[in-house]
């Protein structure tokens, strides 16, 4: 069953991600080293990237599944453990991550790096993939959704953003799981979570397109009626465009892509160069990996550079 989800996932573990003091850190930091790995965030109020670092090394550490622990050390609070370290390890600015194993710091980072940098680290630090359970779960959801299992895929989806609320694909896949039960509406507030910061990426892409294609089709009328314009005439053009439409939205795509090709090699100019727009957005709706797009592609590209 398709519903709203919005909610924030669970906190950590207490023994996940906690902060430290100087009097704790030799059991938070130390003793807790000697049985899983422990990153240690040296961090304060005034910086500025600090405030953008902590969050990404949190989800990080959920990601994990409780191989390693995250520790964070407001170095105001408690200057002297920080001066001690910073004086040993040569760090002379912060945010200041370090990497501790068996009681020893073996590894650390220093400024904001990128998330995709962060999981590198963690994932070489714990020698195993980081996010791999979320990773199988988004594959399986996408799965379901090529075989038009709406219901199953949003399930997948809506779990996925328990565990992790931020997870830009699993809002992106639910939106298009409304999509395919004609729910563009639900589809659009769905889509409304996501982040400005991060509205272009691929699979928001595509969701968006899915919703634009919904839209565009919803008054088409009848395929067989479009086929026998089309059949009558094969330089109505709007009727051969709408056609490619409507297969599309019965899961046609080689004939919805043969037809707006076929507009492209007629009439490159026709509708402002539509039939090669609407290409583009169905290759979009689609994604980059399915068949459809990568073969649509080609021929396009064979069109356009004959």
């Amino acid at each position: 069953m398709l519903q709203n989800f919005g909610e924030a996932p669970a906190a950590a573990p207490a023994d996940l991600i906690a902060d430290t003091t100087t009097q704790g850190f030799m059991k938070d930091v130390i003793e807790a080293s000697k049985t899983r790995p422990v990153l240690v965030d040296f961090w304060a109020p005034w910086c500025g990237p600090c405030k953008q670092l902590t969050p990404v090394l949190e989800k990080v550490v959920k990601a994990a599944k409780g191989k390693l622990k995250l520790v964070k050390m407001n170095i105001d609070e408690h200057p002297p453990i920080f001066q001690q370290i910073a004086q040993q390890m040569g760090i002379q600015s912060i945010p200041a991550v370090l990497a501790f194993v068996n009681g020893q710091p073996i590894d650390g980072f220093l400024g904001a790096l990128p998330e995709k940098q962060i999981t590198e680290f963690v994932e070489r630090l714990i020698k195993d993939r980081v996010g791999g359970e979320e990773k199988d779960m988004l594959a399986a959801a996408e799965a379901a959704l090529a075989e038009k299992d709406y219901a199953g895929a949003a399930e997948i989806f809506a779990h996925v953003l328990q565990q992790d609320s931020s997870s830009i694909q699993a809002m992106a896949g639910l939106a298009r799981c409304y999509v395919g039960t004609g729910n563009v509406e639900q589809a659009k507030k769905t889509l409304q979570m996501v982040p400005e910061a991060k509205r272009n990426d691929t699979a928001v892409a595509a969701a968006r397109a899915a919703i634009e294609l919904a839209e565009q089709t919803k008054d088409l009328g009848p395929v067989a009626d479009l086929e026998a314009k089309v059949a009558a005439d094969p330089k109505d053009y709007q009727a051969r465009f709408d056609l490619a439409l409507a297969l599309n939205a019965k899961g046609d795509r080689a004939r919805a892509t043969e037809h707006l090709i076929e507009i492209v090699r007629r009439d490159r100019k026709w509708n402002d160069d539509g039939a090669r727009k609407q290409l583009v957005q169905l290759f979009d709706a689609w994604g980059p990996t399915d068949e459809a797009t990568i073969e649509g592609r080609k021929r396009l590209s064979s069109v356009l550079f004959a």
